[in-house]
């Protein structure tokens, strides 16, 4: 009981508050988006769709995790997530991060198949780049571990204000490399954690911090992907 009423704050509670700071500030969110909460939770849809979010495919749940399926069994999920998402928000996901951002070999040419164009499993660049598959095209954009609730509260015992000042830090020191090229700056962030008031009031302050800034583009990671195949790939 307790650690789903935990889990519950998160969807009953922190969802909207995170939602009003982000939409002071102008931010619009790309969801992580298990399909199954789709069902359970119309009205977060509803509402983040009126806010203009991007909603990512992530799995039917995070007990699901890809590798431990077959082949064929991967496939049908990948394909029954992406139905699912674009029956229930009007829109065909164009983004996908596996839950506990997992793959197997076959995950990428799978998701190609169903129509995603990027994934944010690899965090390995603060760049996008595009990624070999059999059919159509994948580009990887770049998500946070460094930059990531889950792990800066509940791994590394991190406080709200320090959350807030490493993303402040990370802002800053990207900024600076933004004069010679640009770079992707992904925040990863979990209702049920960041929309307590005591670190919600710390993760506003830092939103304030980075749109006090000239030249950044505070965007989705489906937006990301476009600018980057028309200016870099030309396509």
């Amino acid at each position: 009981m307790l650690n789903y009423a935990w889990r519950d704050y998160g969807v009953r509670v922190g969802i909207w508050r995170l939602m009003e700071v982000m939409q002071k500030y102008g931010v619009k969110g790309t969801v992580a988006l298990n399909s199954d909460a789709t069902q359970h939770y119309p009205r977060i849809i509803e509402a983040g769709t009126q806010l203009g979010w991007e909603w990512m495919g992530h799995g039917k749940t995070n007990s699901m995790l890809l590798p431990q399926h077959s082949p064929e069994e991967e496939r049908q999920h990948i394909f029954s997530v992406v139905e699912t998402i674009t029956r229930s928000t009007g829109k065909a996901p164009r983004g996908w991060l596996g839950p506990a951002l997992s793959e197997s070999l076959h995950t990428l040419d799978y998701l190609a198949e169903a129509g995603i164009q990027y994934v944010a499993d690899w965090v390995n660049d603060e760049q996008p780049y595009p990624m070999r598959v059999k059919t159509g095209q994948m580009l990887s954009v770049p998500y946070a571990l460094e930059l990531n609730d889950f792990g800066a509260f509940l791994v590394h015992g991190q406080s709200a204000e320090g959350f807030a000042r490493t993303i402040i830090d990370q802002f800053d020191t990207l900024y600076e490399d933004g004069a010679k090229t640009g770079r992707v700056m992904a925040i990863a962030l979990h209702p049920f954690l960041i929309g307590h008031p005591h670190r919600s009031k710390y993760f506003a302050q830092a939103l304030a911090h980075i749109t006090s800034r000239k030249e950044v583009w505070m965007t989705t990671g489906g937006e990301i992907a476009d600018w980057y195949n028309k200016t870099v790939l030309n396509r």
